[in-house]
């Protein structure tokens, strides 16, 4: 994979990886990969780039995987990796950046593959009006922390070079659909007003 993946012309290769689970930019994932055609693809990460595409799919819900045109998913990082006796593998995997898949790819490797293009944000926040937000949505967060009788072990770090929406989002226990939906919006406004109505709810 050549240049950057926040470059909407950018048309690259990925191996798609369906699960009924949504990975967020930024966020880190364990994953156990037991199924055969999996492993392969691990292995081929491995070699390679070490990335491949995670793509929500529910099964009961939709049907057989058909690399869709216009599924949006993210590019999964592998960072630490451990292969067991048996072949299976433990990684975990970290978010980076969203990417549409313009069309599925016939080959021999026994897993997906698709062509897919970067999907970067279309409006761009600035200056005041994004701090301003980002402040609104911190002080939220923190206080359905403080509201909290069973406080998570570890938080997210708020201040890390990586839009607010994503790294909150990965606070939340909900549907992984309301994620898919997050995960497609190209308006950092749009999903932190999102974010700011669960985590409203919370508190109420």
């Amino acid at each position: 994979m050549e240049g950057s993946l926040l470059d909407p012309e950018l048309r690259f290769r990925l191996p798609l990886f369906p699960l009924p689970t949504v990975l967020l930019p930024g966020m880190l994932m364990p994953l156990h990969i037991f199924e055969p055609r999996y492993r392969q693809m691990v292995d081929d990460c491995l070699e390679s780039d070490r990335r491949f595409g995670l793509i929500y799919h529910d099964w009961d819900e939709l049907g057989p995987f058909l690399s869709e045109t216009g599924r949006v998913g993210c590019v999964g990082e592998i960072g630490e990796h451990q292969t067991l006796e048996d072949g299976r593998s433990l990684i975990v995997i970290e978010g980076l950046e969203r990417f549409r898949i313009e069309d599925g790819i016939e080959s021999d490797s026994p897993y997906f593959e698709g062509l897919v293009t970067p999907r970067p944000d279309t409006t761009v926040m600035r200056g005041e009006e994004l701090a301003s937000r980002r402040r609104e949505s911190i002080a939220l967060f923190h206080s359905v922390v403080a509201s909290l009788s069973d406080r998570p072990d570890a938080l997210p770090d708020l201040d890390a070079d990586r839009e607010l929406s994503f790294l909150l989002a990965q606070t939340i226990q909900v549907d992984p659909k309301w994620h898919q939906r997050l995960l497609e919006l190209t308006d950092e406004g749009s999903r932190l007003a999102r974010v700011d109505q669960v985590l409203r709810a919370v508190l109420k």
